[in-house]
């Protein structure tokens, strides 16, 4: 390893501790520690353009280990990206750019937001998932358009958490060989030396899974890592390189110890550390010479410069492959969505069926399917439960392009993936499981969330009403929880007209995930106006309106409890009094209207009974006389009697109505 090397590896642990010690918060250890190995990658392999961070064709990195943020942050800034040094200096200070963990949006060159530990490899592999499958759709003979690697820095964290094993097992499994992954193998976690609570063979197991493992690098020897990326390209499976490093490296009596993983090394410590590294310089003051060996700005414009060149005889050749990937990288929909989405809601009219609203969704997909090509689908191990699969689609293999995922049963690995393949581009992904699992999924809920992201995560079995699986299966807090989560968009449709609404709503969202609920069993097909109709999208709307001037009450309701409202209704009606049904098929849609509309929908002074088959907590606030839901866990008994048992029929609803507006 040169002496400029070193100094540019030096460049980051300076920086990183500097940084730290301003904030007086932050990891220091890892970005010490990775910094040798940062260099064998960024130095000499990354393909990337620091002037445009969105080039198509670029690499993927990602720092799985997210803690250690200032590595990341060192490197966007030697390497030329818009990240001042004064940015660096606000290092963990409000609205920087250089926050405690990487944020995707936040920072220019920042491909996925970390911290999660876990959560960062799941993304890479969903990375190199598009990648691979966007090159066997694009790519033609000569034109290797897209051709790029998915590197991912990891540590034991990572390792440990359940989620590698899921994501680490699939990548394997589909022989994902443009996957690098370089472990940080330094044997410390906050708790200490981590052999005594992880103590297996590491390589073994990656190797169990079907990767190819190169161990035993000198995580100190940036020439070392780079012979082992050198030689992870040419393998037809996913790399992982155990890189063996010391936590800290270069603080002279922190270095290995679990004291520098997440505290400031202090004064006396950085002062030592720069005697032991021959670092005579000024916090945050970095050499010219280390500057211009860093600098990738023309080396990546010329990279770029290559392939747009490639790109425009790629054009000329194949002009319609040309602006297709172009449109789908810019995540555009096509001409020809609007229109398919009229005709699919028109067809839902026309056709007035009484299905369950899981088949009513995979109709929608399926009619949705022909004007979107960029569509990923996908199920954990439930596809003919989830129906999340569609006539013309097909099983992505390990040997095969297609546009289905066999995910198997890694709910969490399966929601985590998806985030990395919107991250990539080129696919909108979506997929299923059993409502009540998307408590395995929530933390990559709320990352997709967190970074905006078109993730559609489709939800089926939603309450007591899937029946005799009983209560493990039920989901009771779940909609609600959901419902919690920050820029999550939630959909609970009714019938078959909803659920159209809902897919389209969900596919035309561009800054934020959606989740689409539905049921298992049959729920009856509601006729609307086109008003009605175009409301939907709204988020809650009147479905049934009161046959007289005066209003007594109004029963809100969301998917299948709207049967119940509309049947309560009716019964109400018959002893003269007056009814309004509210469909709120999406409370996160509904709560963003404004004032007037929402007044308009929920008039003031009149009593509103709420309905759905879940914790009643969440609809107290929207003023509710009364709600109808279910505060306890399931039992395991046929649907129609666990409904009867909850008092979620007609005649008990009826009855909360009549006394709601008595004592109104």
């Amino acid at each position: 390893m040169s002496n400029l090397q070193s100094r540019m590896a030096n460049a980051i642990r300076a920086l990183s501790m500097d940084a730290v010690q301003q904030a007086n918060s932050g990891h220091p250890g890892m970005p010490m520690g990775m910094a040798d190995i940062a260099v064998g990658l960024w130095n000499e392999h990354l393909q990337h353009n620091p002037t445009d961070p969105h080039w198509v064709n670029r690499d993927r990195f990602v720092l799985s280990n997210g803690h250690g943020s200032m590595l990341l942050y060192s490197l966007l800034h030697l390497t030329g990206y818009d990240l001042p040094m004064e940015e660096l200096k606000n290092f963990r200070q409000l609205h920087s750019k250089t926050a405690g963990h990487p944020e995707y949006g936040i920072t220019p060159g920042v491909e996925t937001t970390t911290g999660p530990l876990g959560q960062g490899i799941a993304n890479a592999v969903g990375m190199a998932l598009a990648e691979k499958l966007l090159a066997e759709e694009f790519n033609r003979p000569g034109f290797d358009l897209v051709n790029h690697f998915t590197y991912v820095f990891m540590g034991d964290g990572c390792l440990m958490e359940g989620i590698s094993h899921e994501v680490c097992s699939l990548a394997g499994t589909l022989k994902l060989n443009k996957l690098i992954a370089l472990w940080d193998d330094n044997g410390i976690s906050i708790d200490g030396k981590i052999v005594s609570w992880f103590n297996e063979d590491t390589p073994k197991r990656f190797e169990a899974y079907g990767w190819n493992v190169i161990r035993a690098v000198d995580g100190h020897d940036a020439n070392a890592v780079s012979k082992a990326i050198a030689s992870a390209k040419q393998s037809d499976k996913p790399t992982l390189i155990c890189c063996k490093t010391a936590i800290g490296q270069g603080s002279p009596n922190m270095a290995g110890s679990d004291k520098v993983h997440g505290s400031p090394l202090g004064a006396a410590e950085i002062a030592a550390t720069r005697v032991a590294l021959n670092w005579p310089y000024a916090p945050f003051e970095i050499p010219s010479d280390v500057y211009e060996a860093w600098d990738f700005k023309k080396r990546g414009q010329a990279a770029e410069n290559a392939w747009d060149a490639k790109y425009q005889a790629y054009q000329k050749q194949y002009p319609q492959l040309a602006s297709e990937l172009v449109r789908r990288m810019r995540g555009e929909l096509s001409q020809d969505f609007t229109s398919t989405l009229n005709t699919l809601l028109k067809t839902c009219q026309s056709k007035a069926e009484t299905i369950a609203t899981r088949k009513a969704s995979q109709n929608a997909i399926e009619a949705l399917a022909p004007a979107l090509p960029e569509f990923m689908g996908g199920s954990a191990d439930l596809t003919g439960s989830n129906l999340t699969n569609w006539s013309t689609c097909k099983a992505v293999r390990s040997n095969q392009w297609g546009n289905h995922i066999n995910y198997g049963v890694r709910e969490f690995g399966m929601s985590a993936i998806m985030n990395g393949i919107a991250l990539h581009g080129g696919y909108i992904p979506f997929g299923g499981t059993f409502l009540t699992f998307s408590d395995y999924s929530r933390n990559a809920l709320r990352m997709a969330a967190l970074m905006k992201l078109r993730s559609i995560y489709v939800f089926t079995h939603d309450s007591i009403g899937l029946g005799e699986d009983g209560p493990t299966h039920q989901s009771v807090e779940q909609i609600a929880s959901l419902r919690l989560i920050p820029n999550m968009t939630v959909w609970r449709p009714c019938d078959t007209t909803e659920s159209a609404v809902a897919w389209g709503a969900a596919v035309q969202r561009q800054n934020g995930p959606s989740a689409l609920i539905f049921s298992r069993q049959n729920c009856p097909f509601v006729s609307r106006s086109e008003k009605q109709i175009q409301d939907i999208a709204r988020g809650g709307y009147v479905l049934r309106e009161s046959k007289k001037s005066k209003m007594d009450a109004v029963i809100m309701a969301t998917g299948s409890e709207i049967a119940l409202a509309l049947q309560s209704a009716e019964q109400l009606e018959k002893e003269g009094l007056s009814i309004r049904v509210v469909s709120i098929p999406s409370t996160t849609v509904f709560d963003q209207q404004d004032a007037k509309y929402k007044a308009s929908i929920l008039p003031a002074k009149v009593p509103r009974i709420a309905v759905e088959a879940g914790v009643t907590d969440f609809w107290w606030k929207y003023g509710c006389a009364a709600v109808h839901g279910v505060d306890t866990f399931g039992e395991s008994a046929p649907a129609p009697v666990l409904y009867d048992y909850f008092g979620l029929t007609p005649e008990q609803i009826s009855k909360t109505v009549r006394q709601c507006i008595a004592n109104s």
